[in-house]
């Protein structure tokens, strides 16, 4: 059985969703205090590699409260929307792929998934949907390495973007 039809709108009219954010915060996991991810970024908070500024890169020894992460999260996001509307422009999409979308960006790089093939398959005429979608489980490497915690995320960000299931 396929999932149930959504209504796709233009990105300008979306807004990562409450249970998506959570998401990106569930898998990015908390630390108060700078540590380095897995290819050596200092990180600190919810996978932040800068400051809430967007320009300030976190150093090691740098400490976020839980509620700073949480702030610093929120302007993150909204920055990565920013790009993402930018660069997918008139698509419309559905609030599930922007989701999905929305937490891939945020943790490898809005930059990047602009210039990747999901982009272009969702720009192809008709887009390509189902094909953007199952090119999330190949952001599996960091470092030049699989890491099995990109699979687990890669594998749920494309189930959400598919349709296959709610934001986690």
């Amino acid at each position: 059985m396929s999932p149930p039809l959504r209504p796709r709108l233009l990105p300008a009219f979306l807004t990562v969703s409450a249970a998506a954010l959570i998401g990106v915060a569930v898998h990015e996991g908390y630390r108060e205090t700078a540590y380095r991810d897995p290819v050596g970024i200092p990180t600190v908070g919810f996978g932040a590699t800068v400051h809430a500024d967007g320009a300030t890169p976190v150093q090691m020894g740098d400490r976020l409260p839980p509620v700073r992460a949480l702030i610093t999260l929120g302007a993150h996001v909204g920055r990565t929307e920013q790009v993402l509307r930018q660069c997918i422009g008139p698509v419309p999409l559905a609030q599930h792929e922007w989701d999905a979308y929305v937490s891939l960006a945020y943790n490898v790089g809005a930059t990047r998934i602009c210039s990747s093939t999901i982009v272009r398959l969702l720009h192809q005429t008709p887009p390509d949907y189902a094909g953007a979608c199952r090119q999330i489980g190949r952001w599996v490497y960091a470092g030049g390495r699989r890491l099995p915690g990109l699979e687990a995320r890669r594998a749920a960000e494309m189930r959400l973007c598919l349709g296959e299931e709610a934001a986690p």
